[in-house]
């Protein structure tokens, strides 16, 4: 009876092996930047393509590639891949650098960051982008803002994992402190 009560007292405890094994961040962030480039790069081809930014979905491979052969489909791939490696670098340096931080604030502040370094800094210095004062308001609009939603989505799900102990606690022990609804 008592090894009885001893093997149910485990399974109700949670020790049971089957607890959450803690979050690798990196690996984490890695998913995550993936995720990040497919949503929010299939999100800025269709802004391209209904010409809401004059800045070409290919701008990750401009430095490398001639402008006129950019506009091919392929071409077009290939700079929505460069998109995803790019916010697979994003959501590395983001747990390095602000992975400690809650809330969606840091995502947020993050992709202006980004923005500013792919369209006002290092885009137009290499080449990659059009300087700001040629590339018109709704390109600015358009970019600044998409920029923001992938910081936001790359911040926002990293924080939210990594700062999410409640998710860690068995089921059991969960349900002891919740109120019951009276009868």
């Amino acid at each position: 009876m008592k090894a009885e009560q001893t093997e149910s007292d485990r399974q109700h405890s949670g020790n049971n092996g089957n607890d959450p094994k803690p979050t690798q961040p990196v690996l984490f962030s890695l998913k995550i930047g993936f995720y990040a480039g497919l949503i929010w790069g299939l999100v800025r081809w269709l802004l391209t393509g209904l010409n809401f930014t004059n800045v070409t979905q290919a701008f990750l491979l401009d430095p490398f590639v001639s402008r006129k052969l950019l506009d091919g489909f392929y071409w077009q791939a290939g700079g929505f891949v460069m998109f995803i490696l790019m916010s697979m670098l994003a959501a590395v340096l983001y747990v390095a650098i602000l992975g400690r931080l809650q809330g969606p604030w840091p995502g947020l502040f993050f992709g202006v960051v980004w923005w500013g370094l792919v369209y006002a800094w290092a885009g137009p210095l290499i080449g990659a982008v059009p300087p700001l004062n040629r590339i018109g308001w709704s390109s600015i609009v358009t970019d600044f803002c998409l920029f923001m939603m992938w910081g936001l989505f790359i911040g926002f799900s990293i924080a939210f994992e990594l700062h999410n102990e409640a998710g860690r606690e068995p089921a059991s022990q969960s349900k002891k402190g919740s109120p019951r609804p009276a009868n």
